[in-house]
């Protein structure tokens, strides 16, 4: 048995972790800085705390006693969120630092650091039919503008930790993680979620359009909840010391993700194009060459399956707010 903190806690990654760890004998600190009742999910059997870890005093207060460290802990969402509030994305690199220092200071064996795919160079993603980004494309450095930066220089903290001070680290670069108990709506959620919530809500309403950001034919890749959990665990306990991949290597495009969509739900939306709203690069794709080699496994979920789960989930909260606000729903007639 272990004694592992899990920062971020409270947010959609991090509440399924913390639940992960705990059914695989861990003793678990969940910690994060929205009130408990914010929480994505919460394990009771977890010791659950409201700490600011941009402060170090923070840090050492949730890393105390422990062995383990997992950060997951950000200031962020989907492209929306995170064109718009650069700034905010970049005081992300206070958790990691005190973090790492404090992890330093009390001993601890293993740290693992979420980053992100928005570190590879923008000059690598400007084709729909992206190839797939390599651990190796990150440099020469072109990351997105602000959180992208924030994930690249936190990873090279984590590399030096572990060369100056022998802290094993590792970091895994996420590729666009959905499903169930994640954020569907509020302006941090990803395609995925706000696709499902998008045509949910017009079945409630009967209004059949749907409005896409850009033109719909930029592509990404995207790992379901599950597929994600099992790569940080598999990641953190591996000899893997560089950045690696964590993503599904399916790739669609944004007008293919809502076609899907409109197939599990039984529909067909007229489409509007919003060309002037957040749209991110135009080709996003992860190659699992590496994370095939040193582990002989890859994200796998079919983003169909995935999708599935995660309609249904958003569908349930979706239609007990709509009847809560005395709205008819096609669902429960």
């Amino acid at each position: 048995m272990k004694k592992i903190l899990v920062a971020g806690a409270g947010g959609f990654i991090g509440g399924h972790l913390v639940k992960a760890l705990i059914n695989k004998g861990n003793r678990v600190r969940a910690v994060d800085i929205k009130p408990l009742n914010e929480w994505y999910q919460v394990s009771d059997e977890a010791d659950n705390l409201i700490l600011d870890l941009r402060l170090r005093e923070n840090c050492l207060q949730a890393v105390n006693g422990l062995n383990e460290v997992f950060n997951l802990a950000a200031d962020m969402g989907g492209m929306g969120f995170i064109e718009n509030n650069k700034a905010a994305c970049m005081i992300s690199v206070l958790i990691n630092t005190h973090l790492l220092l404090a992890s330093k200071e009390c001993g601890v064996e293993r740290f693992f650091y979420s980053s992100s795919a928005c570190v590879y160079n923008g000059d690598k993603q400007t084709d729909p039919e992206n190839p797939g980004l390599k651990e190796s494309d990150a440099y020469p450095a072109l990351a997105e503008d602000g959180y992208g930066w924030e994930k690249l220089f936190s990873e090279r903290m984590c590399r030096h930790f572990s060369e100056d001070f022998g802290l094993t680290t590792r970091v895994a670069r996420f590729h666009n993680v959905y499903g169930p108990h994640g954020t569907f709506d509020g302006g941090r959620e990803k395609a995925p979620a706000a696709i499902c919530r998008k045509v949910i809500k017009s079945g409630i309403t009967g209004n059949k359009e749907i409005e896409i950001w850009g033109d719909g034919r930029q592509t990404r890749s995207f790992m379901f909840i599950d597929d994600c959990i099992k790569g940080i665990i598999d990641i953190m306990y591996s000899g893997i010391n560089e950045p690696i991949n964590l993503g599904s290597s399916e790739m669609v495009s944004i007008n293919e993700l809502v076609s899907i969509v409109e197939d599990i739900a039984g529909d067909k939306l007229d489409r509007i194009y919003d060309l002037n709203a957040p749209k991110g690069v135009r080709g996003r794709n992860s190659d699992n060459t590496l994370i095939r080699k040193y582990l002989g496994w890859e994200p796998s979920i079919p983003l169909r399956t995935g999708l599935k789960y995660t309609y249904d989930w958003i569908r349930e909260q979706v239609v007990r707010e709509s009847d809560s606000s005395g709205k008819v729903s096609r669902y429960n007639k």
